[in-house]
């Protein structure tokens, strides 16, 4: 079903914790909707790789000031859902191993949050949008007409990290066992939780659901209800 023809365009903001879901139910909720899908996620992966391939990160935890100079010429854009980085595509680098465990560092400090909620609402101002992330709700539009906060518990997103790891890497040989990818989830949530910018938390507005037991099929259809409520004329 189409809803873009003759119903106003809204925001849709979808939050949660690491591997709750979020970039999947948001990319196949916008292709249902006819939006445009912004992976906010990916962006904070696209500083973090920059600044990997920089060499910078040791050097930010002890300077995390000194960022605001990998920001000067950054440039992230979308070509329907390959993510560039300075006109480069980055759609499976920012997604490695090396990536996750260092973003929730690089998405911690303030310059890095406050350029990319400039760029994400340039993004998002002409509505119509699917956006997700930590602070979509809270931070960068809490005026979205649909919050949706996602949760699952913690082994089911670490199995879900891994087998899209062993589904990207080709096989499992290169990916870290299921017990080591969910302590770095839980670690992650730690993190994003109790940063000082910004972090995780649910927007009173929020509807929160638990993807535990959902197929993908399914959360994605629930969240498309909700959005239907919103669109209603």
């Amino acid at each position: 079903m189409d809803i873009t023809s003759g119903t106003r365009k809204i925001i849709v903001a979808i939050d949660g914790p690491a591997a709750s879901g979020k970039s999947t139910t948001a990319r196949l909720l916008a292709r249902k909707l006819g939006y445009t899908y912004i992976d906010t996620g990916a962006m904070y992966r696209a500083v973090t790789l920059k600044a990997l391939e920089a060499g910078l990160l040791e050097h930010l935890r002890d300077n995390p000031d000194d960022v605001t100079s990998l920001l000067e010429d950054i440039d992230i854009t979308f070509e329907g859902e390959r993510v560039l980085l300075d006109g480069r595509d980055v759609t499976a680098a920012v997604r490695e191993n090396r990536v996750s465990r260092h973003v929730s560092f690089v998405s911690s400090l303030k310059p890095v949050r406050d350029k990319l909620k400039q760029m994400q609402r340039e993004m998002g101002k002409r509505r119509g949008v699917v956006m997700d992330g930590r602070d979509i709700g809270t931070v960068v539009f809490p005026d979205a007409e649909l919050k949706v906060f996602l949760v699952a518990d913690a082994s089911e997103r670490s199995r879900r990290r891994y087998v899209e790891l062993v589904q990207k890497s080709g096989g499992s040989n290169n990916v870290p066992p299921v017990e080591e990818l969910e302590q770095e989830i839980l670690q992650r949530d730690r993190s994003d939780a109790g940063r000082a910018h910004a972090p995780l938390r649910k927007h009173q507005d929020a509807v929160e659901v638990d993807t535990s037991g959902l197929t993908i099929d399914e959360q994605v259809a629930l969240v498309y209800n909700l959005a239907l409520e919103k669109t209603a004329v």
